[in-house]
């Protein structure tokens, strides 16, 4: 009897493996276009590519064909959980390998480092030389990047609202109403907004072209910005390209940061349901007083440049807000008060349903909304004052799950912060580095991992904390710790 009820308590890993497996081998075949670039360029660094997809596509249809039997329609919450940090764990596993069969000849835990910093659009990286690496390695990095950034939409649009994520569930009927309903309109939705993904890369790709971008240097390009990566093909990132360029990456990585679902709904026919959204007009309000802000503070130091000014100070925050993580400029030489206020402005993020990351500027909305309702309960201890999001009533669950969220965040915050301390690593850098991780926003703070550096001269030790810091970061962090707790595996 015990036996049995032993097994009844474990869970089914068959579904998981087959989607996974599945995932891999798309993931190999997905190698042969860096591929054919490495032979197009004719420097001999294809066999890599040869290599690590014959690895990767035979290990995940291997892996698919021995879970094949236990596929079934639905997930149980256990298999949800287990699926999408399975996913986000195992592809950097394989993304990997090109690192390290290539030319980089990079260790497995560089080569994991900056799989997961691509798969995750953190943009970290902890490669130099990139002006003279070989192409297919820079378009690989693009890819990872643009792969990552379709997969998040789909699982913040599809999975973290019935996960109960950190507020995300405000958004179920805007989405998905119920678990019985979840395949068919899921797979309606991640189809509608993958054809819009590659739309805008593609829209991205061309106007790069027009401005005058190389067609290689505009593809990859265009990669990293709708997928709010930040992995550029210039060591000096986006400095490479000024003036009109970096205008345009700032409207291209505004449109990656917006809730995808609109403009899905705009394709329906509802023309203004991205200007009704009112995490849209919050994000667009807050992007234009820290540009506003840091244009006047930067006229102070640079003075008569007000246009560079302007350009400097949009492209930038744009790019940390929502989490690219290009950089035009050395901001660290901004002066105290500017850098300050770019590791805040990191720490908002974009929309929900974006390819942006980091705490997102919904969650911000509902705790004002939950905070000026407390303070009238002050003033009126008798009224009754509910919280509004966008016309509607919140529930104890959504405030609940925002506020832990918030609480989630900054204590893990503070122990990555501890933790890469404990490797050696100063103030500011272990500070800025659990915060560009938690919120994959790549670059960092301070000399080392600022964004005129790069993150090879961290330890190994330090590389991995924070690529379970960008995992974690990347499944909103709830999903994570969830799976640490005894009543999860209990069932």
């Amino acid at each position: 009897m015990a036996s049995a009820t032993t097994r009844s308590h474990l869970i089914d890993i068959r579904p998981i493996g087959y989607v996974i497996g599945l995932l891999v081998a798309v993931l190999g075949l997905t190698m042969l276009l860096p591929l054919i670039v490495d032979i197009v360029e004719g420097r001999g660094h294809w066999h890599a590519f040869a290599e690590s997809a014959i690895i990767t596509f035979v290990a995940g249809s291997l892996t698919a064909l021995a879970c094949q039997n236990g596929t079934r329609e639905g997930l149980s919450l256990q298999q949800t959980f287990l699926l999408t940090s399975g996913v986000w764990a195992t592809l950097p596993i394989f993304g990997s390998l090109p690192f390290m069969l290539g030319a980089t000849e990079a260790s497995f835990t560089d080569a994991y480092f900056e799989a997961m910093s691509g798969m995750t659009t953190t943009g970290s990286t902890v490669f130099s030389g990139l002006d003279e690496m070989p192409r297919g390695l820079l378009l690989w990095r693009g890819i990872l990047q643009w792969l990552g950034g379709i997969g998040i939409i789909v699982v913040a649009m599809v999975f973290l609202p019935e996960l109960r994520v950190g507020g995300m569930q405000v958004f179920r009927s805007e989405a998905f109403e119920t678990m019985g309903k979840i395949l068919p309109r899921a797979t309606a939705i991640a189809s509608q907004i993958s054809v819009i993904y590659v739309g805008l890369t593609l829209a991205c790709l061309l106007t790069y072209i027009l401005l005058g971008m190389g067609v290689f240097d505009a593809t990859v390009h265009a990669l990293t910005t709708l997928s709010t990566g930040g992995f550029s093909t210039k060591d000096a990132s986006f400095g490479a390209f000024s003036g009109r360029m970096e205008y345009a990456a700032s409207i291209f990585m505004v449109l990656a940061a917006l809730p995808f679902v609109r403009y899905v709904q705009m394709l329906h026919g509802n023309k203004i349901a991205i200007f009704r959204d009112v995490q849209v007009r919050g994000f667009m309000l807050t992007i234009g007083v820290l540009v506003l802000v840091s244009s006047v503070a930067l006229l102070h130091i640079f003075p008569h440049h007000w246009e560079q000014a302007v350009r400097e100070s949009l492209f930038n925050i744009v790019s940390i807000i929502s989490g690219t993580g290009y950089a035009s400029v050395d901001y660290m030489q901004w002066g105290p008060f500017l850098i300050t206020m770019f590791f805040f402005i990191g720490l908002i993020g974009g929309c929900a349903g974006s390819t942006a990351c980091s705490v997102k500027i919904f969650r911000y909305q509902i705790l004002l909304a939950s905070i000026g309702a407390q303070i009238r309960r002050i003033h009126a201890p008798h009224a009754v004052f509910q919280p509004r999001y966008e016309g509607r009533s919140l529930d104890e669950e959504v405030l609940g799950s925002v506020m832990s969220f918030f609480v989630y965040f900054t204590v893990s915050l503070g122990v990555f912060s501890v933790l890469l301390a404990l490797t050696g690593l100063d103030f500011v850098t272990a500070l800025s580095g659990a915060a560009t991780a938690l919120a994959n926003i790549g670059p960092g703070l301070g000399e080392i991992i600022g964004p005129a550096g790069n993150f090879a001269p961290l330890n190994d030790t330090a590389k991995w904390i924070l690529s379970i810091g960008m995992f974690c970061g990347r499944l909103e962090l709830m999903v994570v710790y969830a799976m640490l707790t005894v009543q999860f595996w209990r069932g």
